[in-house]
């Protein structure tokens, strides 16, 4: 049986592909490697945590001893890295914890990788799932593509930039057979509600503002989360050794048009008067080194694997409110205690 190791696999994007290859190959045992952050919360796979197939364990990817012994113990056959540091203003705030998760963390995995695996390393596969953000920011014009030059402007990116550029020296210095992607702004349910979306929601719901970064003029290309696990399941199987593809919702929104969606979707779901909603957006001091435009094209990912999104972001966006309308205790157990401390910091009591 072909054991997988996913790591971050209680966070948002990681549950999702927790979820699919868990349903999906009954034949591969899936092991979900999360040290449950404030962003970890196995709440998000109750629905397959009895599955023969499935296996949890609580740890921390930083622990190099204890990465090393879990592979030799779990006899790994393969990797889909997910677990991360993953939200920008944290990177301001704290720029060596995500030193220490994002770059650490991934050598650890990729030096356990290289132990394991040695004496066939073309038996096993190391994938890293990675970000646009590594691109920099574009102009107006323009799209990232696989071959776009690194430019990161925050700790965050250049983390997760210098995460892709180890994984790649590992497969041309010893041979591992690795493959990295590199997605846009996901959406969806699961969501910690740290970011604009799931954050939206929850403070709409609440009657609280809603806080939009200098003008909300900053761009974003949205994919939905299950197009994303989606392309990580034929990326996984099917991409050269080696390769890089860039995965994206061909679906770019300004801020600020994206909450005025927001707010109208949830006047209708709450029964409200159209515009109620929209009258709690407040404009807060932009966020340092703030990236203007992102935007992905995934032209590659379509013509070499047949992957492509399966949504409209209107339609994406109204079953993510449904889904946060629908799961109120899911809501609350993730809004409690530190996340409220954090919300305070860093947006002030609006």
């Amino acid at each position: 049986m072909k054991k997988i190791l996913i790591t971050g696999g209680a966070g948002f994007i990681g549950s999702h592909v927790v979820r699919r290859f868990v349903n999906n190959y009954p034949e591969y045992q899936i092991i979900n490697l999360d040290k449950l952050t404030y962003a970890g919360n196995l709440l998000n796979l109750k629905d397959v945590e009895d599955r023969p197939n499935y296996k949890f364990i609580k740890g921390d990817i930083v622990d190099a001893p204890f990465i090393d012994k879990l592979f030799a113990e779990e006899q790994i056959d393969s990797v889909i890295h997910l677990a991360a540091e993953s939200h920008v203003d944290r990177s301001i705030s704290n720029p060596v914890e995500f030193v220490m998760t994002n770059v650490v963390g991934t050598v650890n995995l990729l030096n356990a990788a290289r132990k394991q695996w040695s004496n066939n390393y073309a038996a096993h596969r190391f994938y890293h799932v990675s970000t646009d953000e590594v691109y920099g920011s574009l102009g107006e014009d323009g799209l990232f593509t696989e071959t776009t030059s690194y430019d990161p402007h925050s700790p965050y990116s250049a983390s997760k930039a210098s995460s892709d550029h180890f994984v790649r020296s590992y497969h041309d210095t010893y041979g591992i057979d690795t493959v990295i992607s590199n997605c846009s702004n996901n959406y969806g349910s699961h969501h910690f509600p740290e970011k604009l979306i799931p954050l939206s929601i929850n403070n709409i719901k609440n009657n609280k503002s809603i806080p939009v970064y200098g003008k909300g003029e900053n761009i974003r290309d949205w994919l939905w989360v299950e197009d994303h696990a989606r392309a990580i399941d034929v990326i996984y199987h099917k991409a050269a050794s080696g390769s890089t593809y860039n995965v994206g919702g061909h679906n770019e929104w300004k801020n600020i048009d994206l909450i005025r969606l927001l707010c109208k979707i949830m006047d209708e779901k709450l029964g409200r008067e159209p515009g109620t909603s929209a009258k709690l957006i407040t404009y807060v001091t932009d966020r340092a080194g703030h990236d203007l435009r992102y935007a992905i094209d995934s032209t590659k990912l379509q013509n070499d694997l047949g992957w492509k999104p399966s949504l409209q972001f209107e339609e994406g966006l109204e079953k993510t409110v449904e889904w946060y309308l629908h799961n109120d205790e899911w809501l609350q157990s993730v809004t409690s205690g530190s996340y409220q401390s954090y919300y305070e910091e860093q947006y002030g009591k609006r």
